[in-house]
Parts: structure tokens; C-alpha cells; sequence
């Protein structure tokens, strides 16, 4: 089989699993196990339907950086639930979630999922690192835009959205880039940096929405470029956006480094990390299929262990 590489966004997909199934799915101690069931057949479903034979389940180890903070400090400020001074900062994750987290990783640690995180990295960062650098097709699983800036049809670099839910999946290439947003996905930092987006505490420019940034970027190819044009008086650019632009000096002299995705980690091979999928046996089948009926997970484990089965 003709090797192919998954790259989840974990934290994106247990957040989905957590608010898509009920929170009365619980162990018989009481601890929801929603998000653990949901991630499962999340993975059982798309190593299948998108014949995956590598996967890494990307992980937060920093999810927000104090490096991105220093340069923009309202870089997810509105998800902070309590500031850790010299420390990293707390975020706001409901607490039924919070005890599914060490049970999530230990469930797919048993499964042979390799889990990857980078310190003071998002998993964003580990997503562009290995989608960069890997030597095969790749399918990015998330449901964060900021990813899009990873797709490359040459590459065969490609991003499964989930925004729209489970049952609704979209497949992100470089054309359904530049057909949605008018900009390639090598712009796509750039577009979010003028455009703006309140999910990650990015103010934007005021006064300039979508079809103004992308037609910016389409006339000058990146923002340093639309930047120099704009200090130039015979660059073309029209005075009511050199005004925007001049206000928003010191928000656009930051923001670019924070919203374009780290591509140059030092991460672990593919074959260092164990990413090749392969079918559980010996102990670990046996105890996770005991923690199926202790952790009450339903079928969702037997869904896994039938998925990376079909790959032995």
C-alpha cells in the first residue's frame, strides 16, 4: 500500500467529540468518557475512509506560546482561564473534558497512535513541520483554517476540515483555497493577518474585510510587499488603505510571525515517533479491550482495533 500520512489536530477533534456526543456517557466512577469514545471512532473512521497507513495525533504542548504572546499580546487571550505568571497560561477547557485528557493519551498510546507535541509549539507547528517535510501524501485533519496554509497539490498536501461536523467533511486542496479565499495558501498567513479572526485574538486591520484583503494580495503577492508599496507614494496603493495600513503599524510589524505556522521543528521521524499504523496485539489489545468495559467506551474501541486490523 502506497504510503500516506494523517495529521490530526488533537485538540480540535476532542473538543468536537466532547460537545458532539453527550456528556452523560460516563465511566462507572462517574468521569464523562464522551470525548475518548468520539476521538476514537473519529480515527477509526478517517484512518479508513482515507486509507491512512501513518498517523500522528499532533498535540498542544504549549497552546499558547509565550513567544506568540510577547509579540501579540491578545494572541487567544479570550480562552485564557487563569494567567500563570512565568508559566504558561491556563486555558479554559471544561472540566468534564480536562479528566478525558491523561485517559485519551493513555488510550492511544495502547493503540500504537503516536502523539506528538514540540515545547513552547502549538500543534499547529507540528503539523506544519511534518507536512512539510514528509516525502508522501498527506491528509491534515482539523477544523482551524489556519491549516489551510499547509495545502500543496503538488505535494499532495491536503487539509480534511471538519468544521461543518463528522457527517459534512470538506477536502481542502490548493484549489479550494484560492476558489474560496482568492489567495493561495502560501498567502493564506498573510490574508488572516489583514483580514482578522476573532477565534484566535487577531484583530485584523480595520476596514479590511476578505474581498479587500485578498485583492491586495492578488495585486502585490505577500504583505511585506503590499507594505512597501504603501510607504512608497508611486506604489499604488490607494490612500484610504495606506491610512488603515499606517494605523495598524505596529499590529502588522507582529502579527505575521505569530499566525504563520512554525515549518522547521526538530520532531521525530516518522519511524522514530511510531507513526506507521499497525494492529494491536499481545497486552495492549488485552487491555484495551478491558478498558472498553471498565471505561465503559463502548464499541469505539472495537471500531479501532478493527481499522488498524485491516492494515496487518
Amino acid at each position: 500500500m502506497p504510503q500516506r500520512l494523517m495529521l490530526l489536530d488533537t485538540a480540535s477533534l476532542y473538543f468536537r467529540a466532547f460537545y458532539g456526543l453527550p456528556d452523560t456517557i460516563r465511566r462507572p466512577d462517574g468521569t464523562p468518557v464522551n470525548a475518548v469514545r468520539g476521538l476514537l471512532d473519529m480515527i477509526a473512521r478517517l484512518s479508513a475512509d482515507y486509507h491512512a497507513t501513518h498517523l500522528v495525533a499532533c498535540w498542544d504542548d504549549d497552546w499558547r506560546p509565550q513567544w506568540r504572546v510577547d509579540l501579540l499580546p491578545t494572541y487567544k487571550a479570550h480562552r485564557v482561564a487563569e494567567a500563570v505568571p512565568d508559566g504558561a497560561d491556563i486555558e479554559v477547557v471544561p472540566d468534564g473534558l480536562q479528566a478525558q485528557l491523561p485517559m485519551i493519551r493513555h488510550v492511544l498510546e495502547l493503540a500504537g497512535i503516536a502523539i506528538v507535541g514540540a515545547a513552547r509549539h502549538e500543534a499547529d507547528d507540528v503539523v506544519g513541520t511534518y507536512a512539510t517535510h514528509a516525502g508522501c501524501p498527506v491528509d491534515v485533519v482539523t477544523g482551524d483554517r489556519d491549516l489551510f496554509q499547509v495545502c500543496d497539490d503538488e505535494r499532495a498536501v491536503r487539509v480534511i476540515y471538519t468544521a461543518r461536523g463528522m457527517k459534512n467533511l470538506e477536502v481542502i486542496t490548493e484549489e479550494t483555497v484560492v476558489a474560496k479565499y482568492k489567495v493561495l495558501p502560501q498567502q493564506y498567513a498573510d490574508y488572516a493577518t489583514l483580514r482578522g479572526d476573532a477565534s484566535d485574538g487577531l484583530p485584523g486591520v480595520a476596514g479590511i474585510g476578505e474581498k479587500t484583503a485578498a485583492s491586495l494580495l492578488l495585486k502585490y503577492g505577500t504583505l511585506e510587499r503590499l507594505l512597501a508599496a504603501a510607504d512608497d507614494p508611486g506604489g499604488g496603493v490607494a490612500a484610504p488603505v495606506r491610512a488603515k495600513l499606517s494605523a495598524a503599524a505596529p499590529y502588522l510589524e507582529a502579527a505575521p510571525a505569530v499566525v504563520r505556522l512554525v515549518r522547521n521543528l526538530e520532531l521525530p521521524t516518522l519511524e522514530e515517533a511510531g507513526a506507521q499504523l499497525r494492529p494491536v496485539t499481545g497486552g495492549r489489545r488485552t487491555e484495551l479491550e478491558q478498558l472498553a468495559v471498565d471505561w465503559n467506551l463502548g464499541g469505539s474501541v472495537r471500531r479501532l482495533l478493527a481499522a488498524l486490523d485491516s492494515l496487518g
